[in-house]
This record gives structure tokens, C-alpha cells and sequence, in this order.
């Protein structure tokens, strides 16, 4: 699919990975709305790419909000061809640690987050996809996820992230074989050690033990680079079904 021209939602698009990847689509001419919760922060991302981009304050566990956001980006540009998810939530939690059972409540909000926020995205921008005319594939959209390499190597304290991103890599294949009927690929990137917000506020030497882990390069990854491959997967139509490490070669360790 071509990125000038086309509109895309950004889920998380207020910062991080979300943020990077509304401003590398941008740049290549398409029209962005960004989804996310930050409101201050989602308004200026948007006012600093002028008319190209606007904000949709959005739960992505609420239905409403995210149709909400749908109805917003059709109203503002027409039309819905490439919907990435980025939005998602890490917070550390031992299944029992020293207080006991760890409460139900942070692993359902997890959960709610990185996975459900994910498939309720998925399925509302869908429907306004299959309204679109194809390419000469026949190609009418492109969704893209974000997993992470805790979907193949949690670590201790990860039990409801890993849960969550080993969930989407696992809706990959078979959302993806259902939407061929319609046109619309499906693929999935889970990154490794990335300069996040997420990431910054870890201690220098957390930081410092984690990068010593990393073969090649031996540093954290920048924004743009994951941004760089959403565009690649948008621009390459045999791009389906798949989950992509991006990890510099990280296999992370029990803890």
C-alpha cells in the first residue's frame, strides 16, 4: 500500500513508538490520527504536524471512545487504510510476592490495555477499511501490532505483559487470514529494548545491565527505527500473518 495519501490511526500516538510512527508516516504524506489518552500532549504532537495530523482523546478499552475516534479521523480525512497499535501498558507484578497473591485488578488492567485495546482497534477500524476501493491487489488496508520479545521470553514480575503480547502475537495469523477476504494484511512487531517513555524511567544502572545483554547494536532502540519498519510493512503487500522481531538479537534473560 502506498503511505501518500493514505490515513492512518496511531494508537499510543502521543509518545514513544506511537508518536515516532505518526511523524515517520506523516513525513511520507499521509493523513494521521493519533489516539491516546494524553490529551495535552496528543494536542501538541498534532499542532506541530499542522493539518496532516489530528487527536483523538481515546481509552482503547472503551468501545465508545475508540468509535468515537473512528467516526473523528472518517470525518477529518474520508477514509481509514492503515490502523497501528502502540498504545500499551507494563506494569511489573510477581504472580505471589511478598504481600501475598498479586491483586487481580492490575493484571486485568494489563490485559484490558495490550491485548483487548488491541482487538477492539482492530475490529472498528476494519469495518471502515473494507469500504475502501482496493489497490491492484485488491488491497483495501493494512493493521499493524505491537507485541514484544516478553511474548517469547518474560521475564520474572512480566506474568500479565508477557500474557498480554504473547496474545497478540497469537491473534496475528488467524485475524490475518480472516481479513483476506476482505483485503486487509495483518502483521505484528515485537519489539526488544526500546527508548521509550516506558524505558526512561528506569534507574542508569538497570539501563546500564540491560544494554550489557544486547548483541548487536549494543544500545537501546530508537523510535525511528521501529517506525521505519511500520512503514516497510505497509509499503510491502507479502508482509501478512507474521510477527516481526525487532531486537538487536536480545534473547532476555529470567531476570
Amino acid at each position: 500500500m502506498q503511505i501518500s495519501g493514505s490515513v492512518v490511526v496511531v494508537t499510543g500516538g502521543a509518545s514513544g513508538l506511537g508518536e515516532a510512527t505518526v511523524g515517520e508516516l506523516v513525513r511520507n504524506g499521509a493523513k494521521a490520527a493519533i489516539l491516546d489518552f494524553d490529551e495535552n500532549r496528543g494536542q501538541q504532537v498534532a499542532a506541530d504536524l499542522g493539518g496532516a495530523a489530528i487527536f483523538c482523546k481515546t481509552d482503547v478499552t472503551d468501545e465508545n471512545t475508540v468509535q468515537a475516534a473512528i467516526d473523528k479521523t472518517i470525518a477529518a480525512f474520508g477514509a481509514i487504510h492503515v490502523a497501528v497499535n502502540c498504545a500499551g501498558v507494563g506494569t511489573p507484578a510477581k504472580v505471589l510476592g511478598k504481600k501475598g497473591p498479586m491483586p487481580m485488578d492490575g493484571f486485568r488492567r494489563v490485559v484490558d490495555i495490550n491485548l483487548m485495546g488491541t482487538i477492539n482497534v482492530i475490529r472498528l477500524a476494519a469495518e471502515k477499511m473494507v469500504l475502501n476501493p482496493g489497490n491492484e491487489d485488491g488491497e483495501k488496508g493494512v493493521i499493524i501490532n505491537t507485541a514484544s520479545v516478553a511474548a517469547f521470553e518474560g521475564q520474572v514480575g512480566q506474568a500479565a505483559y508477557a500474557a498480554s503480547k504473547a496474545a497478540v502475537v497469537g491473534l496475528t495469523l488467524p485475524v490475518a487470514r480472516e481479513f483476506s477476504d476482505y483485503g486487509i494484511r495483518v502483521a505484528t512487531i515485537a519489539p526488544g529494548l526500546f527508548d521509550t517513555p516506558m524505558a526512561a524511567g528506569l534507574p542508569d544502572k538497570v539501563r546500564e545491565s540491560l544494554t550489557s545483554t544486547i548483541p548487536f547494536p549494543k544500545r537501546f532502540g530508537k523510535p525511528y527505527e521501529f517506525a521505519s519498519l511500520v512503514k516497510q510493512i505497509i509499503e510491502n503487500p507479502c508482509l501478512n500473518g507474521t510477527t516481526i522481531r525487532l531486537d538487536s538479537a536480545i534473547r532476555m534473560a529470567a531476570r
